[in-house]
């Protein structure tokens, strides 16, 4: 299993299929795992994928439609009756406070975990580890919906051969990426930059601003597309992406892997969702999501 993954629990819209699941996202990311949009019967598909409960860290919530967030009464009374010892953060649009609060205690259960709230109450940086930042932007919805952006700080990669060269070895390497220096070698002399990964997660949303922000630069972009180019008027009237339109943000936004999901049930198979995407320019690499598909983070560059 990749220590960054994303887990797809399900890849339907408004109204699930026999073949897909209502929406729901794990991102495994090192020692972190962040629970997506847990749409109605994420409890039971997180069996499914091999999550657990006290896998989680996070759970993130774009908007408070039912195909984003029914799923969170029966994760976090799961939490509490597995009893994960660790804080787990929630965050999710302010305005749907009451929404939040009736979820979570939807039905009487016995609270033994710490759920910390904090909603989301405009664009920016919500979380801030040593890490990664993860950050908010607002997205164009019938309702407040906001898209999330997990950043990694760019770091330094260590050069073998210059490392050899001049003969630092062994646990001298670990103490010169701590103290920058050692016998007068520095650390730029037998390093250079590496760029940090980025990570976005961009659902219910016609094309606005936010969209090509989010997805500036990801190593992965996970990115609704409910309708194809053929529906455009009918995307853009419901607060939609199509096929194409994620696409083309994709290409533009030098995306190296694409995940298309969050698919209408008026499209009984995935059929013709790649083939817009390729028309529309993006030659990364490319998935179609299908429920319980696992996605690695593409190695670093």
């Amino acid at each position: 299993m990749s220590a960054r993954e994303l887990v797809v629990l399900g890849t339907a819209s408004q109204v699930p299929t026999r073949q897909r699941n209502h929406n729901g996202y794990v991102l495994r990311w090192d020692g972190e795992g962040i629970l997506f949009d847990p749409g109605e019967g994420s409890q039971r598909q997180m069996l499914h994928a091999g999550v657990a409960a006290h896998d989680l860290t996070r759970i993130c919530v774009t908007h408070f439609h039912g195909d984003h967030s029914l799923g969170l009464a029966g994760v976090i009374q799961r939490i509490n009756l597995d009893r994960v010892p660790h804080e787990i953060t929630a965050h999710y649009p302010a305005s749907g406070q009451p929404y939040f609060e009736r979820l979570r205690h939807a039905t009487s259960y016995r609270e033994t975990a710490r759920l910390r709230e904090e909603p989301v109450r405009g664009d920016g940086v919500i979380a801030a580890t040593p890490a990664f930042t993860l950050e908010a932007r607002r997205l164009s919805h019938p309702v407040d919906s906001y898209g999330y952006r997990l950043v990694e700080p760019d770091g330094r990669r260590m050069l073998r051969a210059r490392l050899a060269e001049l003969g630092v070895t062994g646990p001298d390497i670990g103490r010169l990426q701590r103290e920058g220096s050692l016998r007068g070698i520095t650390l730029d002399e037998v390093s250079a930059p590496r760029r940090g990964q980025r990570f976005a997660f961009v659902m219910d949303t016609r094309m606005c601003p936010a969209v090509p922000e989010l997805a500036a630069g990801c190593d992965l972009l996970v990115i609704e597309s409910t309708f194809q180019d053929q529906d455009a008027a009918l995307a853009e009237e419901y607060g939609h992406l199509t096929a194409g339109q994620a696409a083309a943000v994709a290409r533009d936004a030098g995306v190296r892997h694409l995940v298309l999901t969050h698919f209408s049930q008026r499209y009984p198979e995935p059929d013709g969702f790649a083939e817009q995407a390729r028309a529309a320019g993006f030659t990364g690499e490319l998935t179609v999501a299908a429920d319980l598909t696992r996605v690695p983070v593409p190695r670093r560059a």
